[in-house]
């Protein structure tokens, strides 16, 4: 008789990886059904204000529409990981930078931009991540000898 594999040998820091990248995907899919319907015209003025180029504002078309599909199929997800890092620090800076050391005032309290935060930490994450075995891009897997 066989017997069963092991919790490791079934891989399971690759499908904590997995369950990572479609979680942050998830999330930020909705952001993407936003930026299609409403566009990104809102955060033109907020740019200017800052004197940086409005160009800018096309940024969340990447990091919330291409980076969650990419995290879905686990294709180029550390690229993918990397735009949603650097859209997520855009987010914070540019619209809740008075927010970074407040806390929530609803019961319950909090970190005011807890949400922000954990987004931006699981898209690090899986900039030093990558995909896992589950993915596009998945390793080839390494036989060990006994």
């Amino acid at each position: 008789m066989r017997a069963m594999p092991t919790v490791s040998k079934w891989r399971s820091t690759d499908f904590g990886t997995l369950i990572l990248r479609l979680g942050l995907a998830a999330i930020l899919l909705f952001h993407c059904i936003y930026q299609i319907f409403h566009g990104v015209a809102w955060i033109k003025p907020l740019l200017a204000q800052l004197g940086l180029p409005t160009v800018l504002a096309y940024g969340p078309y990447i990091a919330e529409v291409v980076a969650p599909i990419l995290l879905i199929v686990g294709f180029q997800v550390r690229l993918a990981a990397l735009a949603v890092v650097v859209d997520m620090c855009a987010a914070i800076g540019l619209v809740l930078r008075h927010q970074i050391f407040a806390l929530k005032q609803e019961p319950g309290g909090g970190w005011a931009i807890e949400l922000q935060a954990m987004l931006l930490l699981s898209a690090l994450a899986l900039v030093f991540l990558d995909a896992g075995s589950y993915g596009l891009t998945r390793k080839p897997k390494q036989i060990t000898q006994i």
